[in-house]
């Protein structure tokens, strides 16, 4: 079956994608709280459904239950290990509407969770509570974005098959709102600098303690008013910005220190997989061949 990549605009997407970032931070909030710390906090990401992003199973005292945001029907659900389940519709909802009604919702299954309402790693936090400031959800732009990241996380999980070293999981990371898979070499990384705002240092420090390359996908930003995917170095070795890598579409973005190919070059291409494809792989040659991993052993 032919697979459909949707146009993504991000002038047309931004209010959505920016409410929708906020739904997805009081989602990973409370997977904050539910779950024992994982390395570079890898427990609290978002994973995809056929329908959108969900939490998946979460522990609270004597049940289990998931919430999953449906960005297909629109809705947000929750569902319990006792059979018991509830939802409400997205659209028309401010973040601080969301945030009241999703948790009055929980409490009304007995499960009572505090979190931490300010959001990370943005420069102007609101928090949850009070942010009426972004109430934007138009279906068409949530629809088009879910159908996107389920066509490329089915690439970046072919991607990251072939490698056979430490790496994280095909997933979604709600603080920096971006699809992201991240592999590494084995070896220790200097000392990460921090500076995240509203993220701790230690954070920051423990996520790139060792040697890493990620990919990923944002659906576009300040930094980058576009949706685009991305291929960096922690440590960057020297010469990795130079290189020549395919598709032509592809540069280097010298403020964000990232490799970047716009989405719209994939998802006009002929064969979109295939050129995203060609966009992983040629990062990776270049990356672990500046960087002198030992590509034998993790391969």
């Amino acid at each position: 079956m032919e697979k459909l990549w949707p146009e993504l605009f991000y002038k047309n997407g931004r209010e959505t994608y920016e409410t929708l970032h906020m739904f997805t931070q009081v989602l990973g909030k409370i997977k904050l709280e539910t779950l024992s710390w994982l390395n570079h906090s890898w427990h609290i990401t978002l994973k995809f459904t056929p329908t959108g992003l969900t939490t998946a199973t979460l522990p609270y005292k004597d049940l289990f239950f998931q919430i999953e945001l449906d960005l297909t029907n629109h809705k947000l659900k929750i569902s319990t290990s006792r059979g018991e389940n509830r939802e409400f519709e997205l659209p028309g909802l401010s973040v601080a509407s969301f945030y009241q009604k999703l948790f009055s919702q929980l409490q009304e299954l007995d499960i009572d969770i505090k979190i931490y309402t300010k959001p990370v790693e943005l420069e102007h936090p609101i928090r949850f509570e009070e942010d009426t400031v972004h109430h934007t959800y138009e279906p068409e732009q949530a629809r088009s974005l879910q159908q996107a990241l389920l066509v490329m996380q089915e690439v970046f999980f072919r991607f990251r098959c072939g490698f056979k070293g430490k790496s994280s999981d095909v997933h979604f990371f709600w603080g920096s709102f971006d699809l992201a898979v991240s592999l590494f070499s084995g070896r220790k990384a200097p000392k990460h600098p921090g500076g995240i705002p509203h993220l701790p240092d230690w954070v920051a420090e423990e996520a790139y303690s060792h040697e890493v390359m990620s990919f990923g996908f944002w659906p576009g930003n300040e930094a980058l008013p576009e949706a685009a995917f991305y291929s960096y170095l922690y440590p960057e070795p020297e010469g990795f910005k130079e290189a020549a890598l395919l598709p032509e579409e592809a540069y280097y973005h010298k403020d964000l220190n990232e490799f970047v190919l716009p989405y719209k070059a994939v998802q006009q291409a002929e064969d979109p997989a295939r050129k995203l494809m060609e966009f992983l792989d040629g990062a990776y040659a270049a990356g672990t061949a500046r960087a002198n991993w030992d590509r034998k052993s993790l391969e």
